[in-house]
């Protein structure tokens, strides 16, 4: 994961496609407690902490003054649906990722259920990562695809592979609602959270 921290933080941009979770860069420390916590059951509470401080402080690379992180995401429907920490987390997150969307460097879609099949149903849940230029106008790191998995991490570079994931992020992106009608969903999701 240290990897990954590294390559994020020299990312120039990230286009991402979350099916289960949010994505950790707009994850509020409520919902991200409650998502580490089961992923590292039998931690102790000042691991499980320090995990979510971290989490949260990995959110500056979207804020930063100098060449903040350029982030379109997309997101099942099934994301905003799922209770992770109960109703208030829930309202709470979900208005937070409504704010975060507003921010001019970042991007929001929602792949509505009613789209049925999609490339994101094959692929699950990964994140592009694409890195600045040098002088020449060349990539200084080849794009990296990155997968999370249960046991471990998948690390992509080779052109081909990066190019199928262009490819499936760029049809997910396709079968999502508009970036207003996203943000309308997620609101109306929130909404029904505060409600109970």
């Amino acid at each position: 994961f240290d990897l990954y921290v590294g390559l994020e933080e020299a990312a120039v941009s990230q286009d991402s496609y979350q099916s289960d979770i949010i994505p950790g860069l707009f994850q509020t420390e409520g919902y991200a407690r409650d998502v580490i916590r089961t992923h590292t059951r039998g931690t102790g509470d000042a691991e499980l902490e320090g995990r979510v401080r971290l989490r949260i402080e990995r959110q500056t690379i979207l804020t930063r003054v100098t060449a903040p992180l350029t982030l379109r995401v997309a997101l099942s429907e099934t994301v905003l649906r799922r209770p992770v920490g109960g109703p208030q987390v829930m309202a709470h997150q979900l208005a937070h990722l409504v704010y975060m969307a507003e921010r001019p460097n970042v991007t929001l879609r929602v792949v509505p259920l009613s789209a049925g099949m999609h490339d994101g149903v094959a692929t699950g849940p990964f994140v592009i990562l694409r890195f600045p230029l040098n002088g020449e106008g060349r990539e200084t790191e080849p794009p990296t695809v990155y997968a999370d998995g249960y046991t471990g991490c998948l690390y992509l570079d080779k052109p081909n592979e990066v190019e199928q994931y262009d490819g499936a992020f760029r049809r997910i992106w396709d079968a999502a609602l508009d970036d207003r009608a996203s943000l309308r969903l997620v609101a109306e999701v929130a909404g029904s959270y505060e409600q109970g």
